[in-house]
């Protein structure tokens, strides 16, 4: 069938039609040429709409500081050590001998192994003496230009762990019924953990593990100091806490409270350069406190020899 018989308006009118949509076309180029605010506004909110499709998927990602967001030039960012950083002969390390090495990495992995993630806290107060030796080990890990960007807010007060308990549970509500989705909540629930989150205010201590995205030179306040591989290094400084609370002999739990880190920030009062990355209750666990009945991954599953 020709184009004259199936489209007759078209093959009769083709070269009024061209005109039409090069007239067109034209026109919305030259007034976009004359309105650039128009067009700019029509971007801004095509990116606000994508910034908020992003904030929704990584929660509180989005306060990420980079480098030009704080710094107009190089001249402006101070460093962490001091251009003539005395070195000094190494006189802490210990050699030990093959049995003993054995004998030692085999106890660490069996105190290690005996580490379980748990829900039910007693009450009973822990030394405070305890939790800053804790808190010390954690500040031994080390850190991009050794620039130790992590902060450990401990909190032992009962209405301020009310607080926080308050914002997450209001902000976990949400998130297992609208946020996380089938297959999350899917895949909690053989943990049976929900939004009800007694352990914030049952566990004597909170451990809040914020990340300083950037620091502050203490001789100069205007410059600030970039502060390299600020998540890997307090993720870091955050295993060595774990297993600074299990050799002490007490338990903790891994929360990542979903949407909450602004807010807990404001409420503990920390400044805009730290962002909350974990939170660990610390304690006792509670009498008749249960566990799910988990298996690790054997050797061969998580690790390739070449």
């Amino acid at each position: 069938m020709s184009i004259e018989n199936s489209a007759p308006l078209f093959y009769n009118y083709w070269p009024q039609i061209l005109a039409l949509v090069v007239v067109y076309f034209s026109a919305v180029y030259f007034i976009n040429l004359k309105n650039p605010d128009k067009k700019s506004e029509s971007d801004n909110k095509e990116k606000s709409k994508q910034n908020l499709k992003k904030k929704y998927q990584t929660p509180d990602r989005e306060a990420e500081v980079n480098e030009d967001d704080f710094v107009e030039d190089n001249a402006m960012m101070a460093s962490a050590l001091p251009d003539d950083l005395h070195h000094i002969p190494l006189t802490t390390y210990k050699r030990y001998s093959e049995q003993e090495m054995i004998k030692r990495s085999v106890a660490f992995y069996e105190e290690m192994n005996n580490r379980r993630t748990l829900r039910f806290y007693s009450q009973e107060d822990v030394p405070k003496e305890v939790i800053e030796n804790i808190i010390k080990a954690g500040g031994t890990s080390p850190s991009g230009a050794h620039t130790e960007p992590w902060t450990f807010a401990c909190i032992s007060d009962k209405s301020l762990k009310q607080s926080i308990r308050k914002v997450i549970e209001n902000e976990e509500e949400v998130n297992y019924k609208k946020r996380m989705g089938k297959q999350w909540t899917s895949d909690l629930r053989p943990l049976r953990t929900d939004w009800h989150k007694e352990y914030l205010t049952d566990a004597p201590y909170l451990i809040l593990v914020f990340k300083q995205v950037y620091g502050f030179n203490p001789e100069n306040p205007e410059k600030r100091i970039n502060h390299y591989y600020n998540e890997e290094s307090v993720c870091i400084a955050t295993g060595i806490l774990l297993a600074a609370i299990q050799h002490a002999g007490l338990v903790t739990l891994t929360s990542t409270p979903l949407n909450c880190g602004p807010a807990l920030r404001t409420l503990l009062g920390r400044p805009k350069n730290e962002k909350l990355e974990i939170l660990l209750p610390v304690g006792y666990p509670a009498h008749g406190a249960t566990v799910p009945d988990l298996k690790r991954k054997k050797l061969n599953e998580i690790s390739v020899w070449l």
